[in-house]
């Protein structure tokens, strides 16, 4: 007979931490978010690392390279979606690498023939405003010059002008020789009062600029997320359809971490994943899988070498997995006997496998029940689609601005490979709905508060790191009744208009 769970289905809203013993030095300027992404043996170093415990969605209307990018700057990864053409994501993987490395290869190159138009028409194509002159046009040509936006006024010039005529010739340019560190190069850059270095090679060819920009970036997000060649890091989602093409393409792109983007991750599609990219790249490729709901499920991605677990099927506030296929359980339950698991797993083997709660993230203190109940790290569709960097549109909705947001089950997205069941090829019936969700502004200034207040409540439970308030958080059930009496109640909460204190 069917196999009956003894005890409900629970959400994150039906617990709440209670406070710990607080030291003086328990303050949240003390407090480390720092996070495992990958499997590790104990005794040893994961082999990657984030500095925020957060993740955003394999998702069309979430994970673009500009999220990318800010996730990044803030210590967290991004996946780019993987529901769109092989080439098309792998350039986005590509963007991301080349956004911020320290040394930036030029995709913003003249030729020495050109006009003041063609700078115009590549400023107004790519955003950029300096421009390397080389002899042949092309990304490692002959440096001849430079153009910067101090070499030309638009309104005192004509579009005609040649680009020899204004730019900054060679042998007045101020450069880096090939091999220089960045520490030397931002020397360059501050003693010489620039914007930008150009790194040239013995044979005076361009190999990299060097941005002013990107130390002052450095500067203001110390937190930021970084590979070994000071790049950002950014992560690439999968499906068990067409890995054996996606995969090396990503990889070639620059994709630090993959991860299977599947609905359920109970199966032999997952597994046979896995095994490819074992078998073809050994441990130098980190992949996560999922997702799951209960310890089996562990069990078997862990058994599988998955690198990271997802944890999490239909709570997601566009997921109607539930509703469409009745299968699921509610998201704090999933957590916790997974992580469960996943201690029994480190017991038994030695190897620590991370898992990732994905969905049911509702309030931020949510963010922190989750950590405590086991969750190496989060990761988030509705909470990052919101903010101006993700790639949907900004629209008016009867006078509010909203951004667009819909699954990727939804008749929008039809990434029917998400809930492939190796039948055949497209959607029988949508997992996802389209919808709207509030305009937030940027990552940067929300996640900050977010944060701001994991780190706080980390504090009332005496705990100054993740596996800290794993080990010691204490969290209760709550009653219906005593989650009407946590928020505001039996008094007429003055709205935004009538309070002087906007």
């Amino acid at each position: 007979m069917a196999y009956y769970y003894t005890t409900p289905s629970r959400t994150f809203s039906e617990y709440l931490l209670v406070p710990g013993y607080s030291s003086k030095d328990c303050t949240p300027d003390n407090v480390l978010l720092e996070t495992p992404l990958v499997r590790f043996k104990k005794g040893e170093k994961p082999a990657l690392t984030m500095n925020i415990p957060l993740v955003s969605a394999v998702m069309q209307s979430v994970s673009g390279s500009d999220l990318a990018v800010a996730l990044a700057k803030e210590g967290g990864v991004s996946f780019i979606y993987c529901s769109q053409p092989i080439e098309e994501q792998a350039a986005m993987v590509r963007k991301v690498k080349q956004t911020k490395a320290g040394f930036v290869p030029s995709d913003t190159n003249l030729h020495m023939d050109g006009t003041l138009q063609d700078v115009l028409d590549l400023k107004e194509r790519t955003g950029h405003g300096t421009m390397a002159v080389t002899k042949d046009g092309t990304l490692n040509g002959k440096i001849v010059g430079l153009v910067t936006n101090r070499d030309y006024r638009i309104s005192r010039m004509s579009v005609d002008t040649p680009i020899k005529d204004f730019m900054t010739p060679f042998e007045k340019l101020i450069y880096g020789k090939d091999g220089i560190t960045l520490s030397e190069a931002n020397d360059l850059l501050w003693d010489n009062k620039l914007n930008a270095l150009p790194i040239i090679d013995e044979d005076q060819r361009l190999k990299y600029f060097v941005f002013r920009k990107d130390y002052d970036s450095h500067k203001d997000n110390p937190l930021e997320l970084l590979d070994a060649k000071k790049r950002y890091f950014v992560g690439a989602g999968i499906n068990t359809r067409d890995y054996k093409e996606r995969i090396p393409a990503l990889i070639e792109a620059g994709a630090d971490i993959l991860c299977i983007d599947s609905s359920e991750g109970f199966s032999e599609w997952q597994k046979m994943t896995i095994e490819w990219v074992r078998e073809e790249y050994g441990d130098t490729v980190k992949i996560g899988a999922g997702n799951v709901v209960d310890r089996e499920g562990f069990r078997f991605l862990a058994d599988a070498g998955a690198d990271f677990i997802k944890v999490g099927i239909g709570g997601g506030s566009i997921c109607i997995t539930r509703e469409q296929k009745g299968i699921g359980r509610g998201q704090a339950t999933s957590v916790q006997d997974v992580a469960a698991a996943r201690e029994e797993y480190f017991e038994e083997t030695g190897i620590y496998v991370p898992i990732c709660s994905d969905g049911g993230i509702v309030h931020d203190y949510h963010m922190t029940l989750a950590l405590a109940m086991g969750s190496d790290f989060i990761m988030l569709g509705r909470y990052f689609s919101r903010f101006e960097e993700s790639p949907t549109e900004k629209v008016s909705i009867n006078g509010s601005y909203m951004k667009e947001y819909w699954g990727e089950g939804s008749a929008r997205a039809r990434n029917w490979q998400r809930y492939d069941t190796g039948g055949k090829e497209g959607l029988s019936f949508v997992e996802g709905v389209d919808s709207y969700v509030p305009y937030a502004g940027s990552l940067k200034d929300n996640l900050e508060v977010s944060l701001s207040k994991v780190r706080h409540t980390m504090c009332n439970c005496g705990a100054l790191s993740i596996r800290e308030l794993q080990k010691n958080a204490k969290i209760t059930l709550v009653s219906s009744t005593s989650i009407v009496e946590g928020g505001a109640h039996d008094v007429m909460v003055k709205d935004n208009n009538m309070s002087s204190e906007n």
